[in-house]
């Protein structure tokens, strides 16, 4: 499959006739709503369920034998406080990487609806843009739910912060979507998504800052957490969250998750065209 090219209608394309990149997403609005359709029921567990499930199992029945205050939590004056921005930035991480690997590995291995698409004047670029679009719009929702049930706990220490943070939590969502979608389009079974989870998805969301502060790693794990793009997501989400800001570091986040964003972005387009050898 990896030798197959593209048929000869979709070749006859001129570089003049190319698709702009609001076109090739808005030729896929059909298949992706279609998708939604028929996939939405499966995610309403772990949209809706589990997200209060994770914040009165952590926050409220294990944050009630924390004993810690502001200065050892980052500005937050419970553990409630402090683990719910953590838990929504990795549900965000966990719900990027599930949308961008077996689905992924479908549209180029099983199903092939990649195939399908650039047969027509969509390019990979579009085909791209298409699943990171609807990676992050997955994302968008979870993380707006997530945002809606942590509302009633208090734990908000302004009303504009949740906007900022979900934004935020958007901009982490498509930087881990762009880097495992690289990834995705690179390996030739979905046996390698295993150790995405288990030497990805489960480190981070371990030591990432969501359940205690890095600088209980000790000096060197410390460091090595605060250049892993979760920690950045996490940081960023819990100051907005609780409304004490470090305007510069937000900065920092924002830049470093944008950066990964698009340097995952350009190699899943890369990745893609070499695996579809067009």
């Amino acid at each position: 499959m990896a030798g197959t090219t593209r048929p000869e209608g979709a070749l006859a394309l001129g570089a003049g006739d190319r698709l702009t990149a609001r076109e090739g997403l808005a030729r896929q609005l059909d298949y992706w709503w279609t998708v939604h359709r028929r996939t939405w029921r499966g995610g309403v567990v772990s949209s809706f369920v589990a997200p209060l499930f994770y914040v009165v199992a952590m926050g409220v029945l294990l944050g009630g034998f924390v004993d810690a205050g502001p200065d050892r939590l980052e500005g937050a004056t419970s553990y409630l406080a402090f683990v719910v921005p953590g838990l929504v930035a990795a549900h965000v991480m966990q719900v990027a990487v599930g949308e961008t690997t077996y689905p992924v590995m479908g549209g180029i291995k099983w199903q092939k609806t990649y195939w399908a698409q650039v047969a027509t004047p969509l390019s990979v670029r579009d085909v791209v843009n298409g699943q990171l679009a609807f990676a992050v719009s997955k994302v968008a929702s979870a993380s707006a739910v997530f945002l809606l049930v942590l509302a009633p706990f208090g734990v908000f220490g302004s009303w504009w912060g949740p906007l900022l943070a979900w934004l935020g939590l958007v901009l982490l969502g498509a930087a881990f979507a762009a880097g495992v979608m690289a990834f995705s389009v690179r390996v030739r079974n979905e046996q390698s998504f295993g150790l995405v989870h288990r030497l990805g998805v489960v480190p981070l969301t371990l030591f990432s800052g969501a359940f205690f502060p890095v600088a209980n790693l000790g000096p060197v794990l410390e460091w090595v957490a605060r250049a892993t793009p979760l920690w950045h997501g996490v940081s960023l989400t819990r100051m907005l969250c609780l409304d004490v800001v470090d305007w510069p570091l937000a900065l920092l986040h924002v830049l470093v998750l944008a950066a990964v964003a698009a340097v995952g972005w350009r190699l899943a387009v890369t990745g893609l065209e070499r695996r579809m050898a067009v």
